[in-house]
This record gives C-alpha cells, sequence and structure tokens, in this order.
C-alpha cells in the first residue's frame, strides 16, 4: 500500500507561545499555536508558521498599590530571530505602501515559523503591541499577517497546498488569495472555489467578544487596498463583517476544538455553514515542553509500587519549588502538607475564578482547619474593566485570608509550568459551554495534578469522575440556553459539594487512592491530549480530507 502524500500547510496565528523568552503571546491561543509548531517539527510534517512579530510583544501585567492590575509594556527580546533575506514583500494599509521584513525563529521550535514587520521604524505603529490600537490598527496588523504571509511565501518559494487559519484573524490571507485569483482572469464564483480549495479554518471560542467584527464601511475602505468590492466583502463577512463568518465562507473544512465545542459551534455557525460540520478536533499539549521529566522518569518504572512511590516524591518535590516560587515572588509561606488548589487563566467574566469566594462561610472552616490553600493567576486584557476588576477582586481575597489565598501577577508561560506541576488540585469552573477547549489543565493531567472540572471544554472527554479527576455539577443546562444566575448558583453548590466532601476527603483519608488517580490522569493525557495527537489529527481529517 502506497502511502498518501501530507499536503504542504502554512499555519497562519496571530500570537506564536514558543518560550517564555519571546513574550509575543497572549494566552492560550498562542501556546496552543507554539505547540503546534513544535509537534509538527517534532513528528516531520510539512507545516510552516506564519505571524508577527510584536515590538512591545504582550502586556506585563503587575497589581499596583491599591490591588488593581496595571500594564507594563517593554520591548521583545529579538535573539531569537535571523533576519530572511527577502525583497519586494510589501502590503498597502489605507492606501500607503508598507515594505515588510520577516524573520525566522531560531530557537525553540524545529518547524520553520516566520515573522513579519514593517521593515520602516514608521510604520512600526502596526506592530507595536499585540491587540493593541483601534479598529483600524487591527485591520492594519491583519493585512501585515495575513496578506503579508501570502506573498511572504510566494517569495520564499514555498510550495504550499493548504492555508490554515487558527482563528479570524488571519482572513486577509484568504482575500489576498481571493485577490489573486481574480487578477488571474477567474470570475467571482471560480475564485472563491479555488480559494476554498486551499484554505481550512479553526474556531476557538462561542464567546461573542472572542468573534470579531468589523464596521462593513472600514472594511470596504481597507477592502480597496486588496481589489475587493463593499459587495464582495459583503458576501463573504457579512454587515458587519465578521471575521469568523469570512474564515468558515473562506474555507473548504472548519474545527472545533473539543467534541462538546463542535457540537455547540455547529448551532453557532448553521446560517453560515448550510449544516456542513465543523468537526471536532481536540486540542493538546507538547509533552516535552510541559510535562516534568520527573514525572516522566517515575512512570517508566515498571514496579507499581516503585512507580507510585516516585511519582509522589517528584510530585512533592515539584511543589515545593512552587511554594519557594510563591514565597520569593509574594512573601507568602504555603505548606507542602496542605491541599495546594490552582487556577491559573485569562481573567475574563466567564471562567468565574471568584466563584469559590462567593459563600466565604463554606470556605472558611477549610483555611481555619488548615487543610486548603488556593493559588490564583492570571491577566486581563489591557482593555478589559470587567476582566481587571475580577483580578483586583482576587488580590482582595488573598489579603483577607492572606495564609490561606495567593494571587500571582503576570502570568505568563514560565508560571504557567510551575502552577500545572505544582499544584495538587487544577480548578476549572467556566459557565458552560463557553470554555470552547482550554488547555492548561491539560497541562496539569499530564503531571499528575488533578483536575476538578465542570464538564466543559475538554473535559467531558477527559474525566472518569473519581478515578482522572472529579466533575463539578453536571452537564446539564448552559450559559447559551437558560439563565445565568440560575446556573451559577447550581454551579457554586456543585463546587462546594465536590472540592469539601470529595477532593479534600480524599486528600486526606487516601494517599494511595490519591496516587493511583494521579496515574491514571498521566496516561489518560499523555497522548489523547497531546499536541502530537493533534497535529495528526490536523493532517488527516482536516488538512488532506475530500
Amino acid at each position: 500500500m502506497t502511502m498518501s502524500k501530507k499536503p504542504a500547510v502554512a499555519y497562519f496565528c496571530m500570537e506564536y507561545g514558543v518560550s517564555a523568552e519571546l513574550p509575543i503571546y497572549s494566552g492560550g491561543l498562542g501556546v496552543l499555536a507554539g505547540d503546534t509548531m513544535k509537534s509538527a517539527g517534532d513528528r516531520g510534517l510539512p507545516l510552516v508558521g506564519i505571524g508577527v512579530f510584536w515590538d512591545e510583544g504582550y502586556t506585563q501585567q503587575v497589581i499596583g498599590g491599591e490591588g488593581h492590575p496595571e500594564d507594563v509594556f517593554e520591548p521583545a527580546p529579538r535573539e531569537a530571530l535571523e533576519p530572511l533575506d527577502v525583497s519586494g514583500v510589501e502590503v498597502t494599509v489605507l492606501g500607503k505602501r508598507i515594505p515588510l521584513r520577516a524573520h525566522k525563529v531560531t530557537r525553540y521550535v524545529s518547524a520553520p515559523l516566520y515573522l513579519l514587520e514593517p521593515a520602516e521604524a514608521d510604520d512600526r505603529w502596526i506592530t507595536k503591541r499585540l491587540y493593541g490600537g483601534d479598529d483600524e490598527a487591527r485591520l492594519a496588523q491583519e493585512i501585515v499577517l495575513g496578506v503579508g504571509g501570502v506573498r511572504l511565501l510566494r517569495a520564499l518559494g514555498e510550495d504550499v497546498s493548504r492555508y490554515h487559519f487558527n482563528e479570524g484573524h488571519a482572513v486577509f490571507a484568504g482575500l489576498e488569495l481571493l485577490r489573486a485569483a481574480l487578477a488571474e482572469g477567474q470570475d467571482v464564483d471560480s475564485a472563491l472555489s479555488s480559494v476554498r480549495d486551499q484554505v481550512v479554518f479553526t474556531t476557538h471560542t462561542p464567546v461573542a467578544a472572542g468573534n470579531e467584527t468589523h464596521d462593513l464601511g472600514l472594511m470596504a475602505k481597507v477592502g480597496a487596498d486588496v481589489g475587493l468590492d463593499r459587495e464582495l466583502l459583503e458576501r463573504i463577512g457579512g454587515s458587519p463583517f465578521s471575521m469568523t463568518v469570512a474564515g468558515l465562507r473562506l474555507s473548504r473544512r472548519a474545527n472545533a476544538v473539543a467534541k462538546l465545542h463542535g457540537e455547540t459551534a455547529a448551532r453557532m455557525w448553521e446560517h453560515v455553514t448550510d449544516g456542513a460540520p465543523i468537526i471536532a478536533i481536540t486540542n493538546g499539549v507538547h509533552a516535552p515542553t510541559w510535562q516534568d521529566e520527573r514525572v516522566r522518569e517515575a512512570m517508566r518504572d515498571e514496579d507499581p509500587e516503585a512507580r507510585r512511590d516516585r511519582l509522589w516524591r517528584a510530585h512533592q518535590s515539584m511543589k515545593a519549588e512552587l511554594i519557594e516560587a510563591i514565597r520569593d515572588r509574594c512573601g507568602v509561606e504555603l505548606s507542602t502538607k496542605r491541599l495546594l488548589v490552582g487556577f491559573a487563566r485569562r481573567a475574563t467574566a466567564y471562567k468565574r475564578a471568584d466563584l469559590i469566594f462567593e459563600q466565604p462561610e463554606r470556605l472558611e472552616p477549610l483555611f481555619r482547619d488548615g487543610v486548603l490553600q488556593l493559588v490564583f493567576a492570571g491577566k486581563a486584557h489591557p482593555k478589559d474593566h470587567a476582566g481587571k476588576a475580577l483580578v483586583a477582586r482576587l488580590v482582595e481575597a488573598s489579603k483577607r485570608w492572606p495564609s490561606s489565598v495567593v494571587f500571582l501577577e503576570n502570568y505568563g508561560m514560565e508560571l504557567g509550568a510551575l502552577l500545572t506541576r505544582g499544584c495538587d488540585v487544577w480548578l476549572n469552573n467556566p459557565r458552560r459551554p463557553m470554555e470552547a477547549s482550554g488547555t492548561s489543565g491539560m497541562k496539569a493531567a499530564m503531571n499528575g495534578c488533578l483536575n476538578a472540572s465542570i464538564l466543559d471544554g475538554w473535559w467531558p472527554e477527559g474525566c472518569v469522575h473519581g478515578e482522572t479527576g472529579w466533575q463539578i455539577g453536571d452537564a446539564s443546562g448552559d450559559a447559551l440556553a437558560g439563565n445565568v444566575e440560575e446556573q451559577d448558583a447550581r454551579d457554586r453548590e456543585a463546587l462546594y459539594e465536590t472540592m469539601s466532601k470529595e477532593v479534600v476527603a480524599t486528600y486526606e483519608e487516601s494517599r494511595s487512592r490519591w496516587v493511583q488517580m494521579m496515574e491514571n490522569s498521566i496516561r489518560m493525557s499523555e497522548w489523547q491530549f497531546s499536541s502530537d495527537r493533534m497535529v495528526e489529527d490536523y493532517f488527516e481529517k482536516l488538512y488532506g480530507a475530500d
């Protein structure tokens, strides 16, 4: 049997989290893109990444004197960048020609990853900060990524047969492909069909704010720079122009990022897809990056009793390292003997980071008895005032219970690794089904940090209650169809019940069961929730499928 040749793929993403040393990512989307590139390189798959170099990266968010988050922006280092010898790659933004230059990332990934920016310093207002600026600035950034990315690939002579748009930020790459097809003399319908044959699209969120839209008049003004008129743009993205709608309409196949999200996305976008399936390819994480080597070594031991003993000792060592880092960062001395529960994610309302504090009388006995410790981390988008208020509430909780609650500022990849290795439990309580996937819990699972989570995102696929972790509540009702206040009350009660009667009870009463659950969690996650499995699924189900 002859193996079919895998298609060469260009992967477009606004941000890449390949290392804490290259801070040009904001959170989960970028870290997923970085893990994708790492796995593609590890497995020798024909995938090339296209992104943007952000002069000041994303916010370094610190807590001010009054307990509120403040944004600090610093120049991103360039040591891992190698300039490419290309010329003539340019885009047009609001009538102005913008020459571009490109860099290859020389560390952290073995698959080729190219980052674009304007060649002239005066034009780098466009790429000053990730997700910074107004709508015109955002569209200018997306033109650099999409139009510039396609033109860079041509200049490099890359023979690409698939273009993967990781979220709607990359839609201008599709518009550039469409412009080129029309310039070759194809009619509109033939050109659209030609583009669809080449493009695949990943949608990442059912949250409205995550599905970017722009005024159609502004899009038409910008679209003139890529040779497309208002009528054609409206046909592609609607009015207002939706980047998600455009991504779906320009693609041959689209995927969601977990099985439950596939069901949610199919309902959300059926008016766009006309019933065509949005397939589910569950996200994954790069095990060599996120799983501690001590865990891997322990799991290699063939003797069950020795393996579990080594696993527990490895975990206690990682927990001690986290507690030391907490002491160094904020002067709080936690205990390796008390249960340590972690929650670290983007600070936004639907993730409900402060849900556990809404009935303090349910928590205080656990704090008073020296049983429970909580550690939180997370950044809010610089313009998300509700997210910043959420962070301030977490900081206030840390002041109210200073020996039991900690908030760690400036969440990023380095801190994420410490937390997902060193915590005993990883807490996740979003409003179902708003968490499309989530990957921090996968990292935790690979290290034997047990998930306690609402049945949302990836967790319905990984949870065997009481064996690989715990579910909080059940799958009844969701934020898209039900009453949010009722949902919050139901989930809050389930959270307290699960934490006190199952999680805390198991930790306090049965070390052997706890360590067995750790082993179960690691075995469950190592392939099923790895980015190696994910990129193999991409090539089989998304890129190569008819």
